[in-house]
């Protein structure tokens, strides 16, 4: 059943993170990430334009000589798959790279948001942690990369292939971007990856709403390098105001803390004020 309210709320904290990019504290944060975005965007583009006649080619070989009559159809579907794979690719990789820089402006937002510090970290400290959150990229790539498998065989299939798998393949992708991104407050407090999940799932039309707006400013060329950091900012507020009380009660959140059950459904407590270009967490 569609729940309008998600629906909603999934809308607020997407403009919420292009709101929380702007902020003062924030902005050198941000651009990191976005540069690092633009030398991987401008290096992909430059390998899928010098080589995509010869990955269209190579798809159409496997089309029967019988199917011929279907070429120009299938010339369509080879072009969409092979920007399906671009997309992906890019999203896979600036998760990696991208990710202890993702990770810390999760950190410093959601200390904009609360007043509470997760934990002093000194350089070392967060140089010795990215091989943990290198390890999370990959739980993430393990999960979705079969699907995606999946969906681009399915994708060849007459019919089924112009129609439903299209449809399936965005409601994934926006699932994965929803957990993605949401991934990196709850890993700032070491919630299980499984966990994450399980909660995102009971909020899911909130996730999926969220998560396809962010697919959306993917195919964007200019707004996919900076809609990252816009994620990173958004999908914070919503761990504050949607899942962080349900998790930790009215303790004080360390970057050691254990979460509780994935079973303890959410309750949210916190409202998201803007006053005075302020983001004020009142409770």
């Amino acid at each position: 059943m569609i729940e309008g309210k998600e629906i909603k709320s999934g809308f607020h904290y997407f403009v919420m993170g292009w709101h929380l990019i702007t902020q003062k504290g924030l902005r050198r944060f941000v651009v990191m990430p976005i540069l690092l975005n633009v030398v991987l965007m401008v290096g992909l583009s430059w390998l899928f334009i010098s080589q995509i006649n010869h990955m269209i080619d190579w798809v159409m070989s496997f089309l029967p000589a019988w199917l011929d009559w279907l070429s120009s159809v299938m010339f369509i579907i080879s072009l969409v798959m092979i920007v399906i794979v671009f997309y992906f690719s890019f999203t896979m990789l600036s998760g990696f790279i991208a990710a202890p820089f993702n990770g810390l402006l999760a950190e410093k937002v959601e200390k904009m948001l609360t007043g509470e510090s997760l934990t002093d970290m000194t350089i070392m400290d967060f140089i010795k942690d990215i091989p943990r959150m290198l390890a999370r990229e990959w739980q993430k790539l393990v999960y979705s990369l079969p699907i995606y498998i999946i969906l681009f065989l399915l994708g060849f299939i007459p019919m089924l292939g112009q129609s439903v798998i299209p449809v399936l393949a965005y409601a994934f992708t926006a699932w994965m971007m929803a957990i993605q991104y949401c991934d990196y407050p709850f890993d700032n407090h070491k919630i299980s990856f499984h966990t994450m999940r399980v909660k995102l799932k009971d909020n899911r039309w909130q996730s999926i709403t969220f998560g396809g707006l962010i697919s959306l400013c993917m195919l964007v060329p200019v707004v996919n390098l900076v809609v990252i950091p816009v994620a990173v900012c958004g999908a914070t507020a919503m761990w504050v105001e949607t899942y962080r009380n349900s998790l930790y009660g009215n303790t004080k959140n360390q970057r050691n803390s254990t979460a509780v059950s994935a079973n303890v459904r959410q309750t949210t407590n916190t409202d998201i004020d803007l006053r005075n270009n302020q983001d004020i967490v009142s409770r």
